[in-house]
């Protein structure tokens, strides 16, 4: 993982396209967290849903700008790990086991396997990671200073609640 917000390093400081979204549910790990202000540093945007603990500080003046952390609480507790890098236009998206923390890097056996089906891909960036970007309703974002405040539609925009999106949309297919 860190070989990979590496390249968007690289991306960015060669003016590709740049991007990164990890969908997990904890974020503690030092090393991962400098990596990531590493990126933001240089550019790269980055969107983190995280779900429970996240030690990691979005939206500081020259360390972590281009960083934003969602957190979505609701009906499910959520497991899955989703990991998407746009890697110049060429998007990789992964999914895995393990949270970015240091007991699941260092002390566990943990998976995560590449998507290289498009349509899976596709769904997974769009039908998933978008959704819950986009989540209006039971989303919170957290703040410079530690604090979560509750994300709410702007005037005139349609109220997203990711979760009962997943009900109406997997009940259907």
């Amino acid at each position: 993982m860190t070989a990979m917000i590496e390249r968007e390093i690289e991306h960015q400081k060669n003016k590709l396209p740049t991007r990164i979204i990890a969908k997990i549910n904890s974020l503690t790990d030092t090393k991962f967290i400098r990596k990531l202000y590493e990126a933001s540093q240089e550019g790269v945007p980055i969107d983190l849903l995280v779900r429970g603990v996240c030690t990691l500080r979005p939206g500081v003046p020259g360390l972590s700008d281009t960083i934003t952390v969602t957190s979505i609480v609701g009906r499910f507790l959520e497991h899955s790990r989703i990991f998407y890098f746009l890697n110049g236009g060429e998007e990789d998206i992964y999914i895995g086991s393990a949270d970015w923390m240091q007991r699941n890097l260092d002390r566990r056996v943990e998976l995560v396997a590449p998507i290289e089906d498009p349509r899976i891909k596709k769904h997974l960036k769009e039908e998933v990671l978008d959704v819950c970007l986009k989540d209006n309703v039971k989303a919170r974002r957290l703040s410079p200073d530690g604090s979560y405040e509750r994300v709410r539609p702007r005037e005139g925009e349609e109220p997203v609640d990711s979760q009962s999106h997943f009900i109406a949309y997997y009940s259907s297919t």
